[in-house]
């Protein structure tokens, strides 16, 4: 049997206010003339956050609209602009969530790699590394600062660039961060890592390694949605362990039926991951039944609206196209269902599942 020789972040500094250390872990990372791109989530636009970004010389902040989940296009066109006017740069800083880390990730590859990101979605295709990357969560349950992927949406899928060259050189764990984020938000992200302990801890991939961290995550994750009356600092300091952890187990493991499902809805519809990771697991009694039943439990306890119908009225081409990018998922299909998912996930099923939500 060959193992999984899996690259993992550099440098990890967890604790509240270790924001404030930025200035001091990138110096010996700068290169004479060649700026620190930041690039910050646009929900910070105007926000006081910006004046704590340790700016130097001709350091630049550029603001990430992710009212979508990032797109190839959007990967290329950032990575050509900061080509054009300064050649190459010291690195790239993602401040936000998912998609801004996501993002920060795919431009620091195409910095140091040819063609279009999209010739570069599936596994191990990255040949080269890109520039210094430090990824900085604003929101926790993504699991984006330590995995080895970055998702794009691309012309013809949804995938990720998954490859030794994608993970972090270095990540800043500040819960204080995370404080002001929308009630809804934070729900939706926090269910992502959830969902990706529930997954992988029933999935057959399963082993000691990702059982460990998945096991912690989901204990973390039951503390803050499940047994907290009141959200308090202390939850934002356990959910932004909870994504880390949920992260690490994935890292060895897969997560399964929710993802699969969910990555057709985001490809079609826009659907953002964590949402979209809600509406599915809203209806996978069949394949996760306690998970479901708790997950429905900490819906209505936190008060959390989550969208209906969002297939109706779909054409069939619409519905094959969703069909399509789910089942290119071979990894999750078969930590969720076995070697033999192909015959108990048919077309017709996944049809009918989605035609549910």
């Amino acid at each position: 049997m060959k193992f999984r020789n899996f690259k993992m972040v550099d440098y990890v500094v967890y604790g509240r206010g270790c924001f404030n250390q930025l200035d001091e872990i990138i110096a010996p990372r700068r290169k004479e003339g060649k700026p620190m791109i930041f690039l910050v989530d646009h929900f910070f636009e105007g926000k006081a956050l910006l004046n704590r970004i340790p700016l130097r010389g001709n350091d630049k902040i550029v603001f990430a609209d992710v009212t979508y989940e990032p797109k190839t296009t959007q990967v290329d066109k950032l990575a050509q602009q900061l080509k054009d006017e300064f050649g190459t740069v010291s690195g790239i800083i993602g401040i936000g969530g998912g998609s801004t880390m996501d993002l920060a990730k795919a431009v620091s590859l195409m910095m140091g790699n040819p063609g279009s990101s999209a010739d570069y979605q599936g596994w191990d295709l990255v040949k080269f590394p890109g520039v210094y990357k430090v990824g900085i969560p604003t929101l926790s349950g993504t699991g984006a600062e330590v995995s080895r992927t970055c998702v794009l949406t691309g012309p013809t899928r949804k995938l990720g660039m998954n490859s030794d060259f994608t993970p972090f050189d270095q990540i800043v764990l500040d819960p204080e961060l995370t404080a002001n984020a929308p009630i809804n938000q934070r729900f939706y992200t926090g269910m992502d890592c959830y969902i990706h302990c529930i997954e992988s801890l029933e999935g057959t991939y399963l082993n000691e390694f990702s059982k460990s961290y998945g096991e912690k995550a989901l204990e973390l994750c039951q503390e803050v949605f499940v047994k907290k009356q009141v959200w308090d600092d202390e939850c934002d300091d356990k959910l932004m362990m909870a994504s880390y952890a949920g992260g690490m187990s994935i890292a060895y493991s897969q997560v399964g039926v929710a993802h699969a499902v969910s990555y057709g809805l985001s490809y079609l519809l826009g659907t953002k991951h964590g949402i979209g990771n809600c509406i599915v697991m809203n209806h996978l009694e069949e394949y996760y039944p306690a998970g479901v039943k708790e997950f429905k439990y900490m819906v209505e306890k936190n008060q959390i609206d989550i969208p209906q119908g969002i297939c109706k009225g779909l054409t069939d081409e619409q519905f094959e196209t969703m069909i399509n990018v789910s089942i290119g998922m071979k990894p999750l299909w078969e930590n969720a269902l076995g070697k033999d998912w192909e015959k108990i996930m048919t077309r017709e099923k996944l049809r009918a599942l989605f035609e549910k939500l």
